[in-house]
């Protein structure tokens, strides 16, 4: 197991909405300030006390990125802008995969990023809806892990 990922107390929940706006804003450019305004208080209010959550700490314990898994999907994963790059978001993926049995996620269609991110680390593609969980026009690409993470 990665010394660097543990477990997320509730009172990290308003520094995890923060890490999640920080890399919306640098990576989610399809998003207008209305919907992550919208969005902002249903991650630390509604959608984090859901989720089984991990975080990726450096050496002093500060948070790097997190993820939250869900009856074996993952849900969310968000790094830090700074921190992307450096093995964080691998580490969790690995971790969701390995210890959370989490083996399906949806990725947004226009976050080409990620979507490469994630067929990196061995999912496929195995659907498409129009709208996202919301019902908003932001389609979601569906995929399975199928494979060793890289």
């Amino acid at each position: 197991m990665n010394k660097n990922i543990s477990k997320v107390d509730s009172s990290e929940f308003v520094l995890l909405t923060e890490i999640w706006e920080q890399s919306v804003r640098a990576t989610h450019d399809f998003l207008a300030e209305a919907d992550i305004q919208d969005l902002k208080p249903k991650v630390l209010n509604d959608y984090l006390p859901l989720m089984a959550l991990r975080a990726y700490r450096d050496e002093r314990g500060t948070i790097l990125g997190f993820i939250g898994a869900l009856n074996g999907k993952i849900e969310m994963l968000f790094i830090a802008p700074d921190s992307r790059g450096k093995g964080a978001g691998k580490a969790l993926i690995k971790y969701a995969v390995d210890i959370m049995a989490a083996h399906e996620l949806d990725v947004n269609e226009q976050n080409p990023q990620a979507l490469g991110f994630y067929q990196h680390m061995g999912f496929q593609v195995t659907g498409r809806s129009a709208v996202d969980g919301q019902g908003n026009p932001f389609p979601l690409l569906h995929m399975k892990f199928a494979g060793t993470a890289t």
